[in-house]
């Protein structure tokens, strides 16, 4: 993001906005997510699946099964991450404590769109006081209540989109692009996992390398369910391999 040296004052506080209605404070921070490995989302007929990229800094040293980027928010709900990992472990519990006390209140599972506007208006509240600063993760919420099977995407700001099939993180673009290519509504859980896989490895720098993929669905019939490494790996195994592209 470019900006000129007469903008630099409008970025020292999260409640100013520059001359042209910008808060450059909340651009930074969806910076921060675009800085994050891929993570992607895809709506089949039965649910969702949610895959994503695990990557750390020094894999040979570090447990690969402490880094987790997607997250179970109640039975019927999931969420995955891409940003920072300490702000997304912090929405992703003010995201189980709001669905747990809908279900002791109402004795019913939270419906997922109330649960995704609460976490969105959680993170406003980060873009519109002094003394704090917006929270540097995106957010993919998936799940199935009574209205159907849904998957949202929410940004730093705020806001909160409904998609069939969405991607967060860093490269998003080739990943987007694919989908609105392959996506079908009615891909049973097969085609679906195979199609995220399909869409993480257009974003990474090395395409053959998902050996950090998670991948989590959430069924009507399961619920939240997570992929066993041997499971993910016998969809990797099926995945044609793609080329790796040119560097820019």
């Amino acid at each position: 993001m470019e900006m000129q040296p007469g903008q630099m004052a409008y970025d020292r506080a999260i409640t100013v906005f520059s001359p042209d209605g910008r808060l450059f404070q909340v651009e930074y921070a969806r910076e921060s997510v675009r800085r994050g490995t891929a993570t992607a989302g895809v709506v089949f007929k039965d649910g969702a699946v949610l895959v994503a990229d695990r990557r750390i800094a020094n894999p040979k040293l570090a447990e690969s099964s402490s880094v987790e980027k997607i997250h179970q928010v109640d039975d019927h709900i999931g969420a995955a991450t891409a940003g920072l990992v300490a702000d997304a472990r912090v929405l992703v519990d003010y995201a189980r404590l709001t669905a747990q006390i809908n279900k002791v209140t109402y004795n019913e599972p939270i419906s997922l769109e109330m649960l995704v506007r609460a976490v969105c208006d959680y993170k406003q509240q980060y873009t519109q006081f002094g003394g704090v600063r917006p929270f540097g993760t995106a957010l993919l919420i998936a799940g199935y209540d009574d209205t159907g099977i849904h998957l949202f995407e929410t940004d730093p700001s705020g806001s909160l989109t409904s998609f069939k099939a969405s991607s967060i993180g860093g490269n998003r673009a080739p990943v987007m692009e694919l989908f609105e290519q392959k996506y079908e509504a009615d891909m049973d859980v097969d085609d679906a996992i195979m199609l995220s896989l399909e869409g993480l490895q257009q974003s990474m720098e090395d395409p053959q390398n998902l050996t950090t993929v998670e991948i989590c669905t959430i069924r009507r019939d399961k619920g939240f369910t997570r992929l066993s490494s041997q499971e993910i790996q016998s969809y990797v195994s099926k995945l044609a391999p793609k080329e790796k592209g040119p560097k820019s």
